[in-house]
């Protein structure tokens, strides 16, 4: 088998990568057809809207985390994602009751997508730890980044199903579609053959058990480092919604198919860049630091696009380079923290990767609302250039990068990084 796949040569992660990827698909369409309700149905272009219903789903993240992350390395992973996995499957099919009856009004929104987001941060940190457990720690970076890939081909999926549904028959059958997604997963979960399963022991906590993930943080400042980048980045750049929705409807009066086109456009670039990462053997800091630059010069561009399809185009750019930056920081992560940290590790990533969006979110809207959706996505591409200059302060300062030019090349400079990652 490819290297790129290897992870796959596991039955059990097999199962699971097959199950996460229609229910992932499910989600990516809830969450298409949800933007696009609330953008046209429910208000009349209200951007700000928009970044609230985000903020809500997401804010939870910053409550829960410490609890969640505890939950995640206590009990055992199988059972409590079959109980999160059903949670989320039935606020998906609510909002369809709501839909369908034509009862479904902004606050309904806004109650489903904050209940969603409270269960969704216990189940992220558990899924994420969980996957250690399907293949080991030899194969993890690989199935983190097939994990990505998975995630993102459903994003590319996913929206272009509910645009085409959205256009033809209405919201309603996406919703619904949505909510049974969550069946291919729960029904993988039960399936498995648990005793190939790499488990570890469940330990029993105190209030210093829930704080242990801060505690082993503060003895790494590489992830320290991360995490900031990762905060940066995620907080005032990660406001895809806002930005394809307000580009596709008011900057170039798209419909619903033309808005779905664009989430499915971003994520092809989004493989692309979950699949390169799959291919390394081990993460490197450099190249988180590296997409973060990357992203924040293809926010820019696309700040600048003078066509839909141009701006079409320069959005696999930013696909790319945010899975990437991701993809990388989520392995690098997970694989230098021990397993009996990790859920908890696992949440304080979560929280700030999308904790943040209750901030950013709201605020990406504001400036889309007053300035228009070209300036929202100047702030993100910013985000980008500052996350890169922290993670070279870092390097410079704290872990001796040196920059060589060769004598007789004077045209070429060298960076070299004497620090362990």
């Amino acid at each position: 088998m490819s290297s790129m796949f290897r992870s796959l040569s596991e039955p059990n992660y097999r199962r699971w990568f097959s199950g996460a990827l229609v229910s992932n698909t499910g989600t990516w369409m809830q969450r298409t057809a949800q933007d696009w309700i609330v953008l046209t149905q429910l208000t009349d272009n209200d951007a700000t809207a928009l970044g609230i219903c985000m903020a809500l789903q997401l804010g939870p993240q910053l409550i829960m985390f410490p609890v969640a992350g505890a939950i995640a390395d206590k009990f055992p992973k199988r059972k409590l994602l079959i109980l999160t996995q059903a949670l989320l499957g039935a606020c998906g099919l609510l909002l369809f009751a709501l839909a369908i009856t034509h009862l479904l009004v902004l606050w309904h929104v806004y109650v489903l997508a904050f209940a969603l987001g409270m269960v969704a941060t216990i189940d992220n940190p558990a899924r994420q730890a969980f996957v250690s457990e399907l293949v080991g720690e030899k194969l993890l970076p690989n199935a983190v980044s097939l994990n990505s890939a998975s995630f993102n081909g459903a994003r590319m999926f996913g929206p272009a199903i509910a645009g085409g549904l959205t256009a033809l028959i209405g919201a309603e059958p996406v919703f619904l579609v949505s909510g049974l997604g969550f069946a291919a997963t729960i029904g993988v979960l039960v399936t498995l053959d648990r005793s190939k399963l790499h488990s570890t022991s469940a330990r029993k906590m105190g209030k210093r058990g829930i704080l242990g993930g801060f505690t082993y943080i503060r003895t790494r400042p590489d992830i320290i480092v991360v995490l900031t980048i990762l905060g940066i980045v995620s907080t005032f750049g990660f406001n895809f919604s806002v930005y394809t929705a307000t580009m596709a409807k008011i900057e170039f009066h798209q419909d619903a198919g033309g808005f779905g086109l664009l989430s499915s456009v971003m994520a092809i670039g989004s493989v692309a860049g979950a699949l390169t990462a799959a291919k390394r053997e081990k993460p490197r800091l450099r190249m988180v630091f590296g997409a973060a630059g990357g992203f924040g010069l293809a926010c820019l561009l696309a700040a600048m696009a003078p066509s839909y399809w141009a701006f079409a185009i320069v959005l696999t750019g930013v696909g790319f380079s945010a899975i990437t930056m991701m993809t990388s920081a989520n392995a690098y992560v997970q694989t230098t923290t021990p397993a009996g940290y990790r859920g908890r590790v696992m949440a304080i990533y979560a929280a700030v990767v999308m904790g943040g969006t209750p901030i950013g979110a709201p605020v990406a809207g504001i400036v889309a609302d007053l300035l228009g959706p070209r300036a929202s996505l100047v702030v993100g591409g910013l985000s980008g250039v500052i996350g890169l200059s922290v993670g070279l302060g870092w390097m410079i300062f704290a872990k001796h990068l040196r920059v060589h030019r060769p004598r007789r090349r004077r045209r070429l400079i060298h960076l070299s990084y004497d620090g362990k990652p």
